[in-house]
């Protein structure tokens, strides 16, 4: 288990991070999503030992990541920007690897050269982009790190590349248990691997919950009203977003889909469907509503 409790991290008057906390259950695909600035690839630098808080603690297992080598031979990782040496070739970062995870699998990276197809004696820098964060997968993976820890992975990937990859990472997580933390700012491809979610805004993790618990803890309603004239809905119902196109209403209310749906009945519409909403949609909604997501549009 991943736990990041209370941590605050701050670079000189700026405060990065506020006072986040998560939990990543073992087993789990956590996906962290957040605006651009929101903390969190300065959060996944402290899961991976690169940064030590300022207050607060991160604890893999149970103890403390920071300066402690049995907790970080747990962790694999793979940046935005993966590290690696000016002049190394693929296999050169493999030795890297194989030197410093004991549990590097050196029968999968054996397999894994159907899968990338890239030569092993490739000098990394002089790839493509795509190509180096297909090396990153190559090597990363074949460490067969309890838990691993993904920023923007599948960026710079083509369409094919990026199934392969997530499917290799699915395999790991049914197979071994490995426990996957994932940000990206590819809302869809979360939703389709992710079990749990956390939004992080301003250095804080606003919420965390299991993606069915987030579901069901916000609904989208389609509503037809008898006339022009739209009944005041009930003061108790939390709506967060309210659209129409001619008669047809789509409100965005938080709370479980039946009792919302129940109490809109009472204001007696023509018709009324209620609708599941996207991760994309709920990301929206919980940080403020459509005025966050016109802005990021025209900007």
């Amino acid at each position: 288990m991943i736990e990041v409790q209370d941590l605050v991290k701050r670079f000189g008057g700026f405060t990065a991070l506020d006072g986040a906390s998560i939990t990543v259950p073992d087993g789990a695909v956590y996906g962290l999503v957040g605006p651009n600035g929101a903390g969190k690839s300065t959060l996944i630098r402290h899961i991976t030992g690169v940064y030590r808080g300022d207050r607060g603690q991160v604890l893999v297992d149970g103890e403390p990541i920071y300066e402690n080598p049995e907790r970080k031979a747990l962790v694999a990782a793979i940046p935005d920007e993966w590290f690696f040496f000016s002049s190394a070739t693929v296999r050169d970062m493999m030795r890297f690897y194989r030197g410093f995870y004991p549990t590097f699998d050196m029968d999968r990276y054996e397999r894994f050269k159907e899968v990338f197809a890239i030569p092993e004696k490739s000098v990394i820098r002089r790839l493509s982009k795509g190509m180096q964060k297909q090396v990153a997968f190559w090597v990363t993976m074949c460490c067969r790190p309890k838990f691993l820890v993904l920023d923007e992975p599948v960026d710079g990937l083509d369409p094919v590349m990026r199934r392969q990859v997530w499917s290799l990472m699915m395999s790991d997580v049914a197979e071994y248990g490995t426990t996957v933390l994932v940000s990206s700012h590819n809302l869809r491809e979360l939703e389709d691997v992710c079990d749990h979610v956390g939004i992080m805004s301003k250095g804080k993790v606003l919420l965390e919950r299991s993606l069915s618990d987030l579901q069901e803890n916000i609904v989208k309603l389609q509503v037809v009203w008898p006339s022009e004239r739209v009944p005041v809905l009930p003061a108790e119902l939390p709506v967060l977003h309210t659209s129409h196109v001619g008669r047809v209403y789509t409100y965005i209310v938080r709370g479980n889909a039946g009792e919302v749906s129940r109490r809109m009945e009472e204001s007696g519409p023509l018709m009324l469907e209620a609708l599941p909403l996207s991760l994309e949609e709920i990301f929206i909604y919980e940080l403020g509503g459509e005025h966050y997501a016109v802005k990021e549009i025209v900007l």
